[in-house]
């Protein structure tokens, strides 16, 4: 069975940088386009990024614009969240899943559509 394993996240301070990376096994990873979703403390599931299956159509949220960069590596079968000048707001749990867009994404989270998501990996952004 498909699986995503999701790691990177941790404590950073305030303008401080992570790297987050999803690794993909027992799936066809290549043929899927992929996405960044983020749960904050209290909230909802919102799709922070995307990419597609051959590295194009990418997209991000507003607030991580300039801030984020999404990027994949189908031969090691892993997804890439480069986070710099992080922000208190960006504190959440961080999944990876299948999908490219955010019904797509949320709908691999939930189990609405068919796909994989990980477990996550917890980022906190604080002084």
């Amino acid at each position: 069975e498909g699986q995503l394993v999701e790691s990177g996240g941790g404590l950073v301070q305030p303008g401080g940088s992570l790297t987050l990376t999803c690794t993909a096994s027992e799936f066809a990873f290549r043929v899927y386009d992929m996405s960044w979703v983020r749960q904050a403390p209290g909230k909802g599931l919102e799709q922070v990024s995307a990419i597609g299956r051959h590295g194009d159509n990418i997209y991000y949220k507003d607030s991580v614009k300039g801030r984020f960069t999404i990027s994949r590596d189908n031969a090691k079968m892993t997804l890439y969240l480069q986070m710099n000048n992080l922000k208190p707001e960006d504190t959440g749990v961080y999944y990876c899943a299948t999908g490219l867009t955010t019904d797509q994404a949320l709908g691999a989270m939930t189990g609405r559509y068919f796909g994989y998501r990980g477990q996550g990996t917890q980022v906190t952004v604080s002084s």
